[in-house]
């Protein structure tokens, strides 16, 4: 990389740090509770736990992060049909996490609340939000020179995304339920990853103005 990281890096760079976080602190956050079992336990159980503030805080972060490097992809890509429409939804997947972190889901066998309520909508309704974002910047991503070796990557993210949301409300994972979930997310966060990165590297080789 050859030119100096600067302020207009900055979307980009959040963009990378926003997935680490996520990743690190669900880790942190395992292990640190006896007899939880990321395969078993949902991600959204550690709310629920001592440490819970930790997971709420990653959450929080993810979304002001993503809404932060949306904001800058705006301005990058060329406009193809649904664009405007990809860039929204995906802000609006930031929006999402941010009430995922907010309302807690509800304790096993303890009456149903508003909050868990939302967390459950929020939590199934962004795993349909994001293939949906992603699927509409695909043509975009496609019509950009500099974006289109991530246009196959994407349809691929996004295809595998909405395969695992729908087995996620149809199917069954009793016993590695927290597994599936954590691959939905993985899933999610490495395209957002791939993406940063690939943005960073675009900023990068672009020559500085001229000084008036």
């Amino acid at each position: 990389m050859s030119k100096r990281l600067n302020i207009n890096s900055a979307p980009a760079l959040v963009g990378i740090v926003g997935p680490i976080v996520v990743i690190v602190g669900d880790i942190a956050a395992s292990l640190s509770i006896p007899g939880y079992s990321p395969i078993r336990d949902s991600v959204s159980s550690l709310a629920l736990t001592s440490i819970g503030w930790l997971q709420s805080i990653c959450f929080l972060a993810m979304g002001l992060l993503l809404e932060i490097f949306v904001a800058r992809l705006f301005f990058n890509i060329r406009r193809a049909p649904a664009f405007h429409a990809g860039i929204i939804l995906l802000a609006l997947c930031g929006f999402v996490l941010l009430l995922i972190a907010t309302f807690h889901m509800d304790a096993p066998g303890a009456e149903r609340t508003t909050d868990g309520i939302i967390h459950t909508v929020a939590s199934y309704g962004l795993g349909l939000l994001f293939p949906t974002a992603i699927f509409s910047l695909a043509p975009s991503f496609k019509s950009t020179p500099n974006w289109k070796n991530v246009f196959v990557y994407t349809l691929v993210a996004g295809i595998l995304a909405l395969a695992l949301i729908l087995g996620a409300l149809f199917g069954e994972q009793r016993g590695w339920f927290g597994l599936y979930e954590r691959i939905i997310i993985l899933n999610a966060l490495v395209w957002v990853e791939v993406i940063a990165i690939h943005f960073l590297r675009l900023l990068l080789k672009q020559e500085p103005k001229p000084q008036s």
